[in-house]
This record gives C-alpha cells, sequence and structure tokens, in this order.
C-alpha cells in the first residue's frame, strides 16, 4: 500500500478525541486504504484486534446492516467491555437514517468512531446538519505528486511527472504498469460510476449526454475563468442549448460528487468576495486525458490545476485574485497568514517573465508571494518575490 503520512498524521492527531472522525473525498480515491494503514497503526501501538470494527457497506456482505438499527445492535453487540473501540464504516451514507446509529455509537464512552462518505448523497452542509457538529472532516484527495514520486519516481522527474498526470493519480493506477488501455478501462470504470451512480441516479438526471457535454467542456476549460450564462452561451454557440439553471444544477451534482472544484475570485483591494467569475479543477487530470483523448491542453492551465489541489492538501483555503484589471491565480488564507501564488509553465522569456510578476508587484502588502515555474535554473527573488520550480514546492 502507498502510504499516505500527511492524512495518517491528521487521523492519529485526533485519536480518542469526542469527535466523528469523517474521511470524504471522490470514489477510488484511496479512502478505504487510509483506514486500513490506520488501523495498522493502532495494531502497532497495542490495540488489540477484538478493539477494531471494520464494516464496509458496499460488500454484499453487509447487506443487512443497511437499516440503521440492525447496524447499531451489529456493532454494538461485538465491542469489548472496559477498553476503547475503534469503528469504521466505509460509506456510511448508505444507511438510511444513519445519524441514528452514529449518534448512538458516539454517546458510549469507549467509542472512537471512523466514517467515509463519498458521492453525492451526502455533502459537508449535509453532515453538518445531520450530526450537528459533532464531527470532524478530513477531505481526501488521490495522490498528491510527492507520494506518486515516492512509489513510481522513474530516475527523471519530468518523466515521472509526465505519468503522474497522463497515467492518473488514483491510487491504484500505479499497479496498472503504465499500461494505457488497462488505465483507460479504470479511469472509465471509476467515471462512470461517478456519473451515473453518484449523479446521474441520485439527481435524477434524464439526459445523460447533456450532462457529459458539461463536464467535458470544463474539463477543456479548467483554468478559466467561467461564469454560468458563459459556459450557457459557449455550448449553446457550439450547438449544445442549455439553460444556466441546468448548468448550474449539473455543475453543482459533478462538486457534491468531488470530481470538479470551484475557486471563487476575490478582491484583493476592495478585500472583498466577488460573485461574478469562478475557476473550475479536475481532480484528476488523468480524468481529462480519460474524456478528450489526445486533445491539446495548456500546460500553464494544467500545471495550475495540480498547484490548486497540492494547495487544498496543505489545508489552505483558496480564492483567485482580482487586483485592478490583474489576475494572481491564487490567494490563499491558512494558520499563518496570507500567501499568494503566481503558476506558470515557464518564465525563461523575459516579457512572459515580466506579464507573470506584474499581478504579484501590484499587491502592496508584506504577505509572501510566489512564482511557480518549471523553470530548473531560474533567478530565486524578484523583488521579494520568490521563485521556486514547481517540482522542488510539490516534493517539499
Amino acid at each position: 500500500m502507498i502510504q499516505r503520512p500527511e492524512y495518517l498524521n491528521k487521523l492519529l492527531g485526533f485519536k480518542d478525541k469526542q469527535l466523528i472522525k469523517i474521511v470524504t473525498g471522490v470514489r477510488r480515491c484511496g479512502k478505504s486504504t487510509l483506514f486500513e494503514l490506520y488501523q495498522a497503526e493502532l495494531l502497532k501501538n497495542g490495540v488489540l484486534p477484538k478493539q477494531i470494527q471494520s464494516i464496509n457497506l458496499e460488500d454484499p456482505a453487509y447487506e443487512k446492516l443497511l437499516e440503521w438499527r440492525n447496524l447499531y445492535q451489529y456493532i454494538n453487540s461485538r465491542m469489548l467491555m472496559g477498553k476503547q473501540n475503534y469503528i469504521f464504516i466505509d460509506e456510511i451514507q448508505n444507511v438510511a437514517d444513519f445519524e441514528k446509529a452514529a449518534d448512538g455509537l458516539f454517546i458510549k464512552k469507549n467509542v472512537d468512531l471512523y466514517l467515509t462518505g463519498s458521492n453525492s448523497k451526502m455533502q459537508s452542509g449535509e453532515w453538518a446538519t445531520l450530526l450537528s457538529g459533532r464531527y470532524v472532516e478530513i477531505h481526501l484527495l488521490p495522490l498528491s505528486f510527492k507520494e506518486y514520486h515516492s512509489s513510481a519516481f522513474t530516475g527523471n522527474i519530468e518523466d515521472t511527472f509526465r505519468n503522474y498526470l497522463e497515467n492518473s493519480s488514483f491510487p491504484y493506477s500505479l499497479q496498472l504498469d503504465g499500461n494505457k488501455k488497462q488505465i483507460r478501462d479504470y479511469l472509465g470504470g471509476i467515471y462512470n460510476t461517478i456519473v451515473l451512480k453518484d449523479v446521474v441516479e441520485n439527481k435524477k438526471i434524464r439526459d445523460v449526454s447533456r450532462l457529459e457535454s458539461v463536464i467535458k467542456f470544463m474539463a477543456d476549460n479548467i483554468g478559466n475563468l467561467a461564469s454560468i450564462k458563459k459556459i450557457s452561451d459557449t455550448m449553446t454557440s457550439d450547438g449544445i442549448k442549455m439553460l444556466p439553471l441546468t448548468i448550474e444544477n449539473y455543475l453543482d451534482a459533478f462538486r457534491s460528487s468531488y470530481i470538479l472544484y470551484k475557486a471563487g475570485r476575490y478582491d484583493i483591494k476592495g478585500k472583498k468576495h466577488l460573485q461574478t467569475l469562478d475557476k473550475y479543477y479536475l481532480v484528476d487530470i488523468g480524468l481529462r486525458y480519460y474524456l478528450l483523448g489526445g486533445k491539446k491542453a495548456d500546460r500553464g492551465h494544467i500545471l495550475e490545476n495540480i498547484v490548486y489541489l497540492e494547495l487544498i492538501r496543505r489545508g489552505y483555503k483558496i480564492y483567485i485574485g482580482k487586483i485592478d484589471n490583474k489576475e494572481i491565480d491564487f490567494v490563499t488564507e491558512g494558520i499563518e497568514g496570507i500567501e499568494y501564488y503566481q503558476v506558470a509553465d515557464t518564465v525563461a522569456d523575459g516579457a512572459t517573465l515580466e506579464r507573470e510578476l506584474a499581478p504579484l508587484n501590484a499587491v502592496k502588502d508584506h504577505n509572501p508571494k510566489f512564482l511557480l515555474t518549471r523553470d530548473f535554473h531560474a533567478k530565486t527573488s524578484h523583488n521579494g518575490i520568490k521563485q521556486l520550480n514547481v517540482f522542488d514546492w510539490l516534493l517539499k
């Protein structure tokens, strides 16, 4: 199993805390494996096997447990008295009224409860409503480049990064040893499950072809500023007439299933969030290749997508920065304050470097500013703006 130390340490940090731990994320991103890694850590530190119960509710063997009373009674009857019990339940949203079972377990003094949820039946707001704030959410993404690199480094960083993009960051893709057909079939299975089960079935969508046209459009426009109306107008001009409300519902469904992420804009001078124009990013670039084949992509926008996901992993709130008529790729808000990030494939050309630095130079505060590129031998500082090789940044 590929080690996921950042996520594992988050779980360990909440061990035995009076909170329900919920791990969310797109299907097949490694939630069950993370639980296995965590359980192995518990056993290594003296927890007895009988103190651990692990239930995957997508396993037909547990079909009877899809009724919340049965689930609660099954777990309760197997707990050890006088010892802490570690309860792991995968895909809890498959149980109607699951919160009743979760609440019953939560109030027990000797239970540490861990849940996963992946599809569009459950969103963050719904967790909050059903579990009344008694939980902490750990959002899991597919493999970071650092995690991928630790298992699949080819000896050349550029080659490894290209494999990471084209062969997918979903963990099981590494087991397919670069076999393009098998990887495509594997990604097809993930995509069809998300689209047909999580989105079409749960949202009662009738026109699947229109739904797919929207996700393909978004995959082709990652990193581009867009509004719902602009998307509608563009698709209509391409011969696919679709109302803005329909597109908005489709985008919300894809975001609920964690296949698509949205970054809103922030006016740096006015210090306010803007309601117009957002950017969208895919959870995995391999899915872009699956959806669009060999259609050429903007390398800078692909890199921007990777940086965006990495900033999520590192726990930042992320916005697109606006200052006057200029745009900063990412304004991040974290524990240590505000940071600014500009992302470019290369700034070896002087005019390109000047264009990428201009938005950062327009910001007059003293918060850290970074320019991330694939250039290896570049000047490391420009008037206080740190230029970093993006591979070094991703692997730190």
